[in-house]
């Protein structure tokens, strides 16, 4: 609800700087030229968004989720401790983690909504809760399948040739973001 009032601030604020500048025709123009290309954006990514997400569901109903459920087992279980005696939770976690390192936030998200329910307490949020939000907002990629799809939709002729930068940064800030959520749950129940 605050973005939306944001959003709403911003848009009113830039529409009042157009008027007292004189630019309201190149802000219409632009306000429609950037909906279009969001669109032609939003259809070009569509196709690899569904097939990647297909292969996530190939994967589940032939138990290749179940595998890499417990593939991942030690380090969800080190990383989420409860995951040790929920396996659906694991499941969930698991998935979760895979269509990060697919670069598929989109397809993720269920699978990270469902593993955040089984790891909500009440009102507060857990300190499994907490991590599995940093590594949902900084995953850490193996294959930028959405980002190289919007690099293609845009006519670049080599999408994966940013494979080391996501690397190395993804590594960076979930390898950052895990050690700032372990530090501050250990800092909140201490303090």
């Amino acid at each position: 609800m605050v973005m939306s009032w944001i959003f709403v601030g911003i848009v009113g604020i830039s529409f009042t700087f157009s008027v007292f500048s004189g630019t309201t025709g190149l802000v219409s123009g632009a306000i429609a030229s950037g909906a279009q290309a969001g669109i032609t954006l939003a259809i070009s990514i569509a196709g690899s968004l569904c097939l990647w997400s297909g292969v996530g569901k190939l994967m589940e109903a032939a138990g290749l989720t179940g595998w890499l459920s417990r593939l991942l087992r030690p380090i969800t279980c080190r990383v989420f401790p409860k995951s040790k005696k929920d396996p659906v939770l694991a499941g969930h976690l698991s998935g979760n983690i895979c269509a990060n390192f697919l670069g598929l936030g989109n397809a993720a998200t269920p699978m990270g909504i469902k593993a955040a329910q089984r790891l909500a307490q009440g009102q507060t949020a857990s300190d499994d809760l907490c991590r599995l939000i940093v590594l949902n907002t900084a995953s850490i990629q193996l294959i930028p399948a959405t980002v190289a799809a919007v690099r293609t939709s845009l006519g670049c002729p080599t999408p994966f040739d940013i494979l080391p930068a996501v690397w190395i940064t993804s590594l960076c800030s979930a390898g950052l973001g895990l050690i700032a959520a372990y530090i501050f749950g250990k800092l909140w129940h201490n303090g």
